[in-house]
């Protein structure tokens, strides 16, 4: 099947579509990248997801609209990869849309009544992306994982162990997004043997700082420009090394929630209490990040596992200075992108979610438990039938 997999990130920079060529079933699976594209979202679309996913005030009325309008952003999106691409809509066989996370909360707490829930929300409409479309949809894949007593995320992790686990190196993958993840995949692992989890922040800290100090003219530190210019702030960095979540044990999620927009506040507000140059504090953010990722390591990673192997996909695989300083924190394990198995970093998360789909489709169960911490595999996605479904599968026959 040729797939399309689409992924809008908690840094809301806009969307990753990719397509796929995908065949047989684990642990045989095929999968093979043959396309990616990005579009960027129009600034004050950003601005509201960012607005609603920050947890500002907001209407039934206006998350309604958004999820509607961000269906018709993930259609304009693959009309625009489409078009590069020169592929119809008819060659593509299935569509694996994430949508965009307002709201994440792996771990139940208490709501406004008397029950503890654990809760999840990713809006753009599958429904719009079907039908302008054409194509068979599947979308919100968390759910089902979260029904089943799981986190809901990560997810990533079920495709991570397909294409990097290998009988005698022990390996983790590390996306570096908003968020910073690791799947650990120890040598010979079987699917039981994989653990994961969300490290702490990745770009999402830094992204805001960056946003704030160039009044939104960029939206991320391009090759560490900003960061290479400034120093560590020593006291800065050592308060936000004592964040109680990089203690937590897994499994554990994290998100926008807790390093979000308040989270960035509260640095601004440090360093202006302090009188920090803006280069100072996104030198620190960005050491935060790599360092939080070397201390988990350290914590949860390299006690129950030898790792040979580091592959980094994410924007902060762009970042040399995340990268040398993980380098410098890890020596022995081997860094090495993404790219080299033949996913480039930044389309490893909608190729991810490509292969979910397919998964789904074929009515195949595509969580690990062991890493989001379910009670048992799940087939997670709600599927939409397009409208050239029934002519496709008389076309095969």
């Amino acid at each position: 099947m040729r797939v399309i997999g689409m992924m809008s990130g908690t840094s809301a920079d806009g969307i990753d579509v990719v397509l796929a060529r995908l065949s047989g079933a684990p642990p045989s699976i095929s999968a093979k990248l043959e396309g990616h594209h990005h579009v960027p979202f129009p600034a004050r679309l950003r601005e509201a997801i960012l607005r609603i996913a920050n947890g500002a005030p907001t209407t039934t009325k206006e998350i309604s609209s958004l999820n509607f309008v961000l269906g018709e952003e993930f259609v304009r999106a693959v009309l625009a990869a489409c078009r590069q691409w020169r592929l119809p809509f008819t060659k593509i066989d299935l569509i694996g849309s994430h949508g965009q996370t307002i709201f994440h909360q792996g771990l139940a707490s208490r709501d406004r009544g008397t029950r503890r829930v654990a809760s999840t929300l990713q809006i753009g409409e599958p429904s719009i992306i079907a039908e302008r479309t054409g194509v068979t949809t599947v979308a919100d894949f968390r759910p089902a994982d979260m029904a089943a007593g799981g986190q809901g995320a990560p997810l990533v992790p079920f495709v991570d162990y397909l294409l990097y686990r290998h009988a005698k190196r022990g390996r983790v993958a590390l996306n570096i997004g908003g968020i910073a993840n690791v799947t650990v995949i120890p040598a010979g692992a079987r699917a039981q043997d994989v653990f994961a989890f969300d490290t702490g922040p990745g770009n999402m800290i830094v992204d805001a700082l960056v946003e704030s100090f160039t009044r939104g003219r960029q939206r991320y530190d391009r090759d560490a420009r900003m960061a290479l210019r400034g120093k560590t702030i020593s006291a800065l960095l050592q308060k936000m090394m004592r964040e109680p979540y990089l203690r937590k044990a897994p499994a554990k999620t994290t998100g926008r929630e807790q390093f979000g927009r308040g989270y960035a506040e509260e640095i601004l507000a440090w360093g202006k209490r302090h009188r920090a140059r803006p280069e100072d504090l996104v030198r620190t953010a960005t050491l935060f990040t790599s360092l939080s990722i070397v201390d988990a390591f350290r914590g949860f990673i390299l006690p129950r596992a030898r790792v040979n192997e580091m592959i980094v996909a994410g924007g902060g695989a762009r970042n040399p200075l995340m990268i040398a300083q993980l380098a410098a924190g890890l020596p022995g394990v081997e860094m090495i992108p993404a790219d080299r198995f033949g996913v480039r970093a930044e389309a490893k998360e909608a190729f991810a979610f490509a292969v979910l789909a397919y998964e789904a489709f074929h009515g195949r169960t595509n969580n690990l438990p062991s890493a989001t911490g379910a009670r048992h595999a799940a087939v997670l996605g709600k599927l939409v039938n397009g409208r050239w479904q029934g002519k496709r599968r008389r076309g095969r026959r």
